[in-house]
């Protein structure tokens, strides 16, 4: 089975900046990854590389065997993205938000209501089907939010911050759904968190800095080869504890989005 994510040798360019630097790792199928960094280390570039959001200057990449370059549709089929930046059309019901999301994916309609069911059934959000998205909680956002990304049932969610600001028993509701859609469905998720305690949980963590991979292995094995006291001396082990601004790419990054996103619809 190939690798759900592989990576070879990226480069991104940005003007005079290199926002990912000869980059190379693979992620098994049905793991779950995490992608550790300070800000502008990397993170947000690779992934949008990954997503088909950002085009790489050279190097290749692929998701669930498909290049990212030469077969994008592809990619786009077989991945689900969760953003940090909140996405749901808040006017919408939490049924519209998913119906529209399938028409994106186009879906057809009796395959799309069976999933909008099951999806919704999933994160406990059966009920508020019929809700305009403005009246949820912060965390029932984010619960419908990881319903959308699972509507198309993709090999590949990515998740960009999935728990940020939210209480802890919604945190704990989002693993815990982690955990049964790898056990159930082999799903397979590529997270970036802040969060040493999240990271933690992953099966393995890469951490970057300055668009370098600086580590890759398992969180423990880490901790372990670094004589450390946890993964966060790690982190801050290989990266430094200066203060950092944001990725000088993030500007360019979403004006990618959003005119890969219109081109999607």
């Amino acid at each position: 089975m190939p690798p759900a994510v592989e990576v070879s040798h990226l480069v991104k360019k940005f003007g005079a900046v290199t926002a990912v630097d000869d980059l190379s790792f693979a992620v098994e199928a049905g793991e779950l990854f995490g992608f550790l960094g300070p800000n502008g280390a990397g993170k947000s570039t690779t992934i949008h590389i990954l997503c088909t959001l950002l085009s790489p200057t050279s190097g290749t990449a692929s998701v669930a065997g498909f290049d990212c370059l030469k077969d994008p549709v592809e990619v786009r089929k077989s991945i689900g993205i969760i953003f940090q930046d909140p996405s749901l059309d808040e006017r919408l019901t939490a049924w519209e938000n998913l119906e529209f999301h399938g028409m994106i994916y186009h879906m057809p309609k009796s395959l799309r209501r069976r999933r909008m069911e099951e999806v919704l059934r999933f994160v406990e959000l059966w009920e508020r089907r019929h809700s305009v998205a403005r009246t949820f909680s912060g965390g029932m956002k984010r619960r419908l939010e990881v319903a959308r990304g699972l509507m198309h049932q993709p090999k590949v969610l990515f998740l960009d911050e999935p728990t940020i600001g939210l209480d802890p028993q919604t945190r704990h509701k989002i693993w815990a759904l982690m955990s049964e859609l790898r056990a159930d469905q082999k799903t397979t998720f590529f997270m970036t968190t802040h969060s040493m305690e999240e990271a933690e949980r992953c099966d393995r963590v890469a951490i970057l800095d300055h668009g370098k991979l600086l580590a890759l292995g398992r969180p423990a094995d880490l901790v372990r080869e670094a004589q450390a006291k946890n993964l966060e001396q790690v982190f801050l082990g290989v990266t430094g504890h200066d203060l950092r601004d944001g990725d000088a790419s993030d500007q360019e990054i979403s004006r990618g989005r959003v005119r890969k996103m219109r081109a999607w619809a």
